[in-house]
């Protein structure tokens, strides 16, 4: 993380749902579930905004806040899930589409995407926003770019004086995410990337999910603490919380 080269690479699986098509989606299947506990569950309160409120509400609400877009198409989620009892999302994806022609995903175009971060030990969190004016075409994807400021203090490797470099493709048979973060001096010091190919949810592959990604919330969360700490021993610089930095007595 700057000071110290590592890097490491591990398979997994996300959720990409229909705002809409909630909580009936898992409906199919005893393990899922957006109803009750479940071995894989989506519970509301563990998203953005006020768990009062819907889900597709209060991202519509946020980028019109942010932007000034009024949503008229449907918002999927690539996420994780409570699985058997764990929540764990460093960051959660919302694709924001316009309306199309109402037939299916033709015509539909990603117009912004929130990447909401969440930090751990300190359980907060920040959606960026990120407004889609146009996407360039790469061949067979269209990608989108956005560079925006760090705003939530992630990780005690890394300062907040960090810009971060967002490229996504539109969700399709495959996706794809990267995240450049560069110091002050411009000099990259993180760089993440998810790359994912497109399944239908149905039943059986929902269950072979779990049963191939056992406690998979639990496991990334171990792998992070594991290579921090590794990171820390070889000599990795340790910065506090900006509002959590000193104590009074």
């Amino acid at each position: 993380m700057g000071e110290v080269d590592n890097e490491f690479r591990y398979p997994l699986f996300m959720a990409y749902l229909d705002l809409c098509e909630l909580p009936s989606c898992f409906d199919g299947t005893w393990s899922w579930s957006a109803r009750r506990p479940a071995l894989a569950w989506w519970r509301r309160s563990d998203y953005l905004g006020d768990p009062d409120v819907p889900l597709d509400q209060a991202v519509r609400e946020l980028v019109r806040e942010r932007t000034g877009i009024k949503l008229d198409g449907p918002i999927r989620l690539l996420t994780h899930l409570r699985y058997f009892g764990k929540s764990f999302n460093p960051v959660s994806f919302y694709y924001c589409f316009s309306g199309g022609d109402g037939d299916g995903d033709e015509g539909e175009q990603v117009v912004a995407v929130v990447a909401d971060v969440t930090n751990t030990p300190w359980g907060e969190r920040h959606s960026y926003v990120m407004r889609v004016d146009r996407a360039t075409d790469h061949g067979t994807v269209s990608l989108m770019r956005a560079r925006l400021h760090k705003q939530l203090h992630v990780s005690p490797l890394m300062g907040m004086n960090h810009t971060y470099d967002w490229r996504l493709t539109e969700p399709s048979e495959q996706l794809f995410v990267n995240i450049e973060s560069s110091g002050a001096d411009g000099k990259s010091v993180f760089d993440a990337t998810l790359s994912l190919h497109r399944r239908e949810l149905t039943p059986s592959a929902l269950r072979r999910a779990l049963l191939r990604y056992p406690f998979l919330t639990a496991r990334i969360l171990a792998r992070i603490y594991t290579h921090a700490l590794r990171l820390r021993l070889r000599g990795a610089k340790y910065f506090p919380h900006p509002g959590k930095a000193g104590v009074q007595t």
